[in-house]
């Protein structure tokens, strides 16, 4: 995984943003900066990368990567790189590297824009053909690997990070306040469902996209790949989801075990880490070092489900444990590294696990990102099961475990309600749960009500999951995951996010998501005797996350003063009422996020 960056257009660049903006990219890619420059059909064309060697470690390849007339940048991993390699060695296609780089670059040689077609991975790349005069880029299927633009009336700039687009365009970015607000108000969950960034001179390619810029810098985007085409429900029975499922998980694993380098995983007290973690030990007898988040708020305290995972395995574990020793210097520090806000506790905290794999020595790690969006996760999805399976015959069995075993853990009140979805499917209060109080703390108003895709008729769940994996938790944690990563050099791998894991796990029949009250029901059982016991049927759901006490004293007078110390922030919330909600003794969940959302967002406008 690296960093990339580039521009096409009629200006010269001068030698200075180049280098200092391969300056800015060595945390991408630490191993390798080198940049290409030429120019072509009336236009200038300036490819930078920054590498982080995984795969083949030898400088043959470096990139910017020729092949005759065209050349690449590319950020990500094409993990079945191997078998597509030997594909065109078949048809006597030589090649000179063990990379993928040279693999994907062939493909584009032989298949054009359709390339993308054949390659599971995470990617985002840029390759300039010399043939056609045009530079085409592209971004994977669940958007893992990031890519901004910046176009002006004399070209088109891109790049891994909003500040490689900065430095070299020389140009200062001015904040996007709207989506500020966006983020203050509604949360996390609103982020992605539009194409906004925190600045306005910035945009994000979509997922599953490719986007041409031709000779006369004209910019033509399309989506290559439509996820709601994969859902189709296909007649199986439980046993036959099981084994499905575990055949792919496994397959996924298997190519995203492929590195030159060691690989560490990110291990909560969750299924969803557990098993892959557990799969690499005991299916792939890989060498598995762990790495743990350990707060002693007992409503995130994972420590007895981890240390079942980590004597089972046998395996090497590093626990983090969390207090508030330099809680605002770390957050200043990462929030200057995003470019923007952090968008949750949760990715403040995981910025401590990047930083101990990476001084561990380990250069890739593993995260179960997007098992609740495969598999159902949420408490949410148990009140979406019911109503979906309410005409079934085993209805009241299924409500029947619901109030034995879900509703006993469950604070969110309007979850407290079984058939929440049967008067009002169009239900969806929580997802910007609070923002009514929030809003009053602004001292000009913002109101955006909740909207959703519609992928999907025929599953109310499969609707919502869909919209959860493509614009509100999955696109988020992959945004603040890659950044933490690569903040420290560190690679990071989701397997959930497979394509092929994807399109079966959306053929499974809905009835066998839930079962006997377990959420991932077919994930559990697709995992047993490879996943403990313990972890596997622990039904309470804790998330890997952090109470904010944990990470910051309000009861400390120099933290209350520097909260309320003057700040551009001031400009939009009013002082009065911020200094009422850090004065409180008790912080519900949904305004610890707020107030944690505060706190970030002053620091990046003081930034």
């Amino acid at each position: 995984m690296c960093g990339i960056a580039g521009y096409i257009g009629k200006k010269i660049i001068s030698e200075h943003a180049i280098f200092h903006t391969l300056e800015r990219m060595k945390n991408r890619g630490p191993d390798n900066q080198s940049y290409i420059q030429f120019e072509d059909a009336g236009n200038q064309i300036y490819l930078l990368h920054a590498r982080l060697s995984i795969i083949d470690l030898e400088a043959r390849s470096n990139q910017p990567f020729t092949i005759g007339d065209y050349t690449v940048i590319y950020n990500g991993e094409i993990y079945n790189y191997i078998e597509l390699r030997e594909k065109l060695e078949k048809e006597n296609i030589r090649f000179y590297t063990k990379s993928d780089t040279e693999v994907l670059l062939q493909y584009y040689i032989k298949y054009g824009e359709s390339c993308v077609d054949h390659f599971n991975g995470m990617w985002s790349f840029a390759i300039y053909n010399k043939k056609e005069h045009n530079l085409f880029i592209s971004r994977d299927r669940f958007a893992e690997k990031p890519l901004y633009y910046y176009q002006t009336s004399d070209g088109f700039y891109f790049g891994s990070e909003i500040k490689f687009l900065q430095s070299l365009s020389e140009n200062k970015f001015t904040v996007n306040y709207n989506h500020l607000l966006r983020y203050l108000i509604n949360g996390y969950k609103s982020l992605y469902k539009q194409s906004c960034t925190y600045y306005n001179e910035a945009q994000e390619l979509p997922y599953a996209s490719n986007l041409i810029i031709s000779a006369s810098l004209q910019k033509n985007s399309w989506r290559y790949w439509h996820p709601e085409k994969d859902v189709q429900i296909k007649k199986m029975s439980m046993q036959e989801a099981i084994e499905g499922t575990r055949h792919h998980l496994i397959e996924s694993m298997k190519l995203r075990l492929r590195s030159d380098v060691p690989l560490a995983f990110c291990l909560s007290g969750g299924v969803d880490s557990s098993a892959l973690a557990s799969i690499a030990a005991k299916v792939f007898n890989y060498d598995v070092a762990t790495f743990s988040i350990i707060d002693s708020d007992e409503r995130y305290n994972e420590y007895d489900n981890i240390a079942a995972t980590v004597n089972d395995l046998g395996c090497k574990n590093t626990m983090i444990h969390l207090d508030t020793t330099n809680t605002f210097e770390k957050l200043k520090n990462l929030i200057a590294y995003h470019d923007s806000p952090i968008a949750t506790i949760t990715y403040f905290v995981h910025s401590f696990i990047s930083e101990k794999i990476s001084n561990s020595g380990y250069k890739v790690a593993f995260s179960g990102t997007s098992a609740d969006e495969l598999f159902t996760g949420y408490y949410d999805h148990f009140n979406l099961f019911l109503y979906e399976v309410r005409n079934h015959p085993n209805y009241q069995h299924h409500l029947s475990d619901w109030k034995k075993y879900t509703g006993t853990y469950v604070r969110n009140p309007y979850f407290k309600n079984p058939e929440l979805y049967f008067t009002n499917p169009d239900f969806r209060d929580h997802i910007y749960m609070g923002n009514d109080e929030f809003s009053s703390y602004l001292k000009k108003s913002f109101s955006e009500s909740f909207f959703e895709e519609k992928f999907t008729n025929s599953s109310l769940l499969r609707n919502r999951m869909l919209n959860e994996l493509f614009h509100e938790a999955t696109p988020l944690i992959l945004h603040e995951d890659d950044l933490n990563s690569m903040k420290y050099s560190i690679e990071n791998r989701s397997p959930y996010l497979d394509t092929n894991l994807f399109r079966f796990a959306y053929s499974i029949p809905t009835e066998y998501l839930i079962n006997d009250g377990f959420a991932k029901h077919i994930l559990r059982e697709s995992v047993k005797g490879i996943l403990n016991d313990q972890v596997r049927l622990d039904r309470q759901k804790k998330g890997f996350n952090a109470s904010i006490t944990s990470i910051i004293n309000f009861n400390d007078k120099n933290t209350r003063d520097y909260l309320l110390s003057e700040s551009p922030i001031f400009d939009i919330l009013n002082k009065s009422k911020i200094e009422e909600a850090v004065s409180k003794t008790e912080f519900p969940n949904s305004f610890s996020k707020f107030l944690f959302n505060f706190v970030s967002a002053k620091m990046f406008l003081e930034q």
